[in-house]
């Protein structure tokens, strides 16, 4: 295949390639990074066109539009990889002294002293690094955790290294061939390089639709296991985390202890400042809480001002000494700022229900014991922690 049919292809794919990632953008602008993804995209076909189209137009204008839009095309890619995985922006600053350079000294090789090898090992000393770094940023968090973005990484890495390496990969394949800088060369470099780019090209669009994927399975397993207003597992995700817990205590043959937690007076409260106010109070109960808990425990919320807690390697006495601190803690912090113009928020008290699970306990079995220790409480006088003896 020749080059012209080779850079065809590859600006067609690029230009595919953009369009995809923006109608996936437009519909779900919530997706970190995909906007910066669709700019990197666009680089790249402004490089593929640039080349395609470098015989009707002066060669150094070719030259700094096929440099700057492969350097933007990859310095975005770093940027839309660093806001995917949730981690600040770079400063720009850097960046933009590096491209001044590398448009400063191919335009130089171009104009003042023509050197095409030049020009070609500059084109990687800027992208290379940049896609080498967003390789970095994306293989993070575990393999069996997040295997798509180490998958992605794998083939932006082995795209970036190509791009760093292929100039001394030529130089010394230039002596054997007998090839010097000529038109010859240039045919087979603009051959292999527009083949390797083509292919990452097509693997990196993947990459990045399998990105998205991920993203929004995520988001959609947030929605179906999460509570919305305190952040905290609901009611059906906790009890299968439950359920699973017990049978992990069950095999290794060692206790599990279950507090349910009722905040008191939660309708006084809700009578007397308001709903917002109620939520506001949820919230900081969460808040409070997760203070005095490992980060092993697993908090659920059952419903209403009604939550649930699981101690895995937690015995009895470790369970009860967690629901005091609680109950204590809880009653020393001020719902601050919360109520009507910014006044501290109602004084708020939680009862607590400790039980441990029987051998043939299922999640709802030993939470229901949990839950009728904290109606003892209640019973009792409210504030306080019960944990009835099997």
């Amino acid at each position: 295949m020749h080059s012209p049919t080779l850079v065809i292809l590859a600006a067609l794919l690029a230009a595919l390639v953009t369009s995809v990632l923006y109608a996936v953008w437009y519909f779900h602008r919530n997706i970190p990074g995909l906007r910066l993804w669709v700019l990197s995209f666009l680089g790249a076909t402004v490089f593929s066109t640039t080349l395609l189209l470098r015989t009707f137009m002066p060669e150094v204008v070719s030259v700094l539009l096929a440099q700057g839009a492969i350097a933007l095309a990859s310095y975005t890619c770093l940027m839309g990889s660093r806001a995917y995985v949730g981690r600040s922006p770079l400063g720009h600053g850097a960046a933009a002294v590096g491209m001044v350079l590398l448009l400063a000294l191919s335009a130089y090789f171009t104009v003042v002293h023509p050197q095409p090898g030049a020009r070609f090992a500059l084109a990687g000393l800027f992208s290379g690094p940049c896609f080498l770094l967003t390789a970095r940023t994306l293989a993070r968090g575990g393999f069996r955790n997040v295997p798509v973005r180490y998958l992605v990484g794998m083939a932006i890495g082995a795209h970036g290294l190509f791009v760093l390496v292929r100039p001394a990969l030529f130089k010394l394949s230039a002596p054997l061939t007998g090839f010097q800088w000529n038109d010859e060369l240039l045919e087979v470099l603009s051959q292999f390089v527009v083949l390797e780019a083509t292919l990452a090209l097509v693997l990196i669009g993947f990459g990045v639709l399998m990105l998205t994927h991920e993203f929004t399975t995520r988001e959609l397993r947030h929605l179906a296991e999460v509570d919305p207003l305190t952040s905290v597992f609901n009611r059906r995700a906790f009890l299968t985390l439950l359920d699973k817990a017990i049978s992990n205590a069950q095999r290794m043959q060692r206790p599990l202890p279950v507090l349910v937690m009722d905040l008191d007076h939660f309708k006084r409260i809700n009578d007397t400042w308001g709903h917002h106010c109620g939520d506001d109070v949820l919230r900081h109960f969460v808040q409070v809480a997760g203070r005095c808990l490992r980060k092993e425990d697993v908090m659920g919320r059952l419903g209403g001002e009604e939550f649930a807690i699981f101690l895995p390697n937690a015995d009895g006495p470790g369970a009860a000494a967690v629901a005091e601190r609680l109950r204590a803690t809880v009653e020393s912090q001020l719902v601050e700022g919360l109520g009507p113009q910014g006044r501290n928020g109602p004084p708020l008290t939680v009862s607590v229900g400790v039980a441990l699970f029987a051998v043939a306990d299922t999640g709802e079995a030993v939470l229901q014991r949990a839950d009728e220790a904290m109606y003892l409480a209640k019973q009792r006088g409210r504030n306080r922690v019960e944990m009835p003896e099997r």
